[in-house]
C-alpha cells in the first residue's frame, strides 16, 4: 500500500511529494524542467517526462490552442527518491512532447510523445531509444499519442490518441510490445482499435485484468475516471464503467491495487482518492475523498509505497 504520491506541477515545473494520509506536500525536485507531464517510480528512482517550452500565441483564445508544443524540445529525466542525483535520461530535444511515462519493471521506460505522434521507449540509462508507434500527423490532432501502459505478461502495449480538445473522437489502441517481423514503427500489422468515440482519453493504468483511464473531455462521459476489462485477442473493448466524475480536467492516474484505490489528479490542482468497486483493500466500500487541493495545475501521478520506492 502506498504512503505517498508523486505529483507533477506543470509551471513552474516541479516534482512534488504528497502524503496520502494527511495531504502534506513537499518538493522533491525544485527545477524539473519545462512542463513536466508523466512520472513513474521504479526501484528507488523517479523518472519524468517534460513537454518542453511551447510557443505562445498571444492572439489565440486561452487554453490548449494558445500553446504550440510542436518544437522538439522535450526530454526524460531522473532523480533518486531521496532527492539526490538529478540527471537527464534523455536531454531536452531528444523527443518532442513527453506525456505519460511508465516502466515495465525490467529496465525499460515507455512514454507517449504527443506532437511527435508516437510511442517510444528507452532503457533507464537513456540507451536504446526506439520508436514503437509512429503516426502521420493530421490537421485534427487525431494521431497524437498521450497515455501509455505496458502489459509485459501478455506482451501488449496500450496507448491513447485523445484527438482535439472536447472533440469526442478519442481512441484507445493496442499492439504488441515488439514490432512484428517485417514491419516498422510506422507500418505495423498488429494495431487494434479497442475503444473509439471517447470524449478525450488521457492517462492509462493496467491493474490485473482491468484497464483504467482518465478522460478530460466534455461531461457526462468526460472529466471522468473509467475502467473496462482488458479485451481478449481480436476483441474490441466493452463499454467502460465510469467510476468517478466531476474532475477539473482529469489528467494523472495511479492505481494502488493492493489498497483498492485509484488516485486522479487534474488541472484544477486536485488529487482525489476513488475506492474501486469490488476492492479487497482497506478502502473497500468507502467514499471518495480529496487528498489535497492546490492552487496550481497538476499533471502526472505515481505511487510510492514508502518502503523501497517501487510503483506497483
Amino acid at each position: 500500500m502506498w504512503q505517498e504520491l508523486l505529483a507533477l506541477r506543470i509551471a513552474p515545473g516541479k516534482v512534488l511529494r504528497v502524503s496520502i494520509p494527511d495531504g502534506r506536500v513537499d518538493t522533491l525536485v525544485e527545477a524539473a524542467g519545462p512542463a513536466p507531464d508523466g512520472v513513474v517510480v521504479d526501484s528507488g528512482t523517479v523518472y519524468w517526462t517534460t513537454m518542453g517550452v511551447p510557443v505562445i500565441d498571444p492572439s489565440a483564445a486561452s487554453g490548449e490552442a494558445s500553446s504550440d508544443f510542436s518544437r522538439r524540445n522535450g526530454g526524460v529525466h531522473a532523480v533518486n527518491l531521496d532527492g539526490s542525483g538529478q540527471r537527464d535520461v534523455l536531454p531536452d530535444g531528444s523527443i518532442t512532447t513527453g506525456k505519460q511515462l511508465t516502466s515495465d519493471g525490467a529496465g525499460l521506460l515507455y512514454w507517449g510523445d504527443r506532437e511527435g505522434c508516437r510511442v517510444s521507449r528507452a532503457r533507464v540509462d537513456g540507451t536504446g531509444l526506439t520508436d514503437l508507434i509512429v503516426n502521420s500527423p493530421d490537421d485534427g490532432q487525431t494521431q497524437e499519442c498521450v497515455g501509455v501502459a505496458v502489459d509485459p505478461a501478455r506482451g501488449h502495449l496500450y496507448w491513447t490518441q485523445k484527438g482535439p480538445a472536447k472533440g469526442g473522437v478519442g481512441r484507445i489502441l493496442r499492439a504488441g510490445i515488439e514490432i512484428p517481423d517485417g514491419g516498422s514503427a510506422g507500418r505495423r500489422s498488429d494495431v487494434e482499435e479497442l475503444w473509439t468515440g471517447l470524449p478525450e482519453p488521457i492517462d492509462l493504468h493496467i491493474d490485473g485484468d482491468w484497464l483504467y483511464w482518465t478522460d478530460r473531455g466534455t461531461p457526462p462521459a468526460g472529466n471522468t475516471l473509467n475502467r473496462a476489462s482488458l479485451p481478449g485477442p481480436g476483441q474490441v473493448g466493452t463499454p467502460p464503467e465510469i467510476l468517478a466524475d466531476g474532475f477539473a480536467e482529469a489528467i494523472g492516474l495511479a492505481v494502488d491495487g493492493e489498497a483498492g484505490i485509484a488516485y486522479v489528479s487534474d488541472l484544477g490542482g486536485h488529487i482525489r482518492a476513488v475506492p474501486l468497486p469490488g476492492g479487497r483493500g482497506p478502502a473497500a466500500g468507502g467514499a471518495e475523498r480529496e487528498v489535497v487541493s492546490l492552487p496550481f495545475p497538476l499533471t502526472g501521478l505515481s505511487g510510492v509505497d514508502g518502503v523501497d520506492g517501487v510503483d506497483s
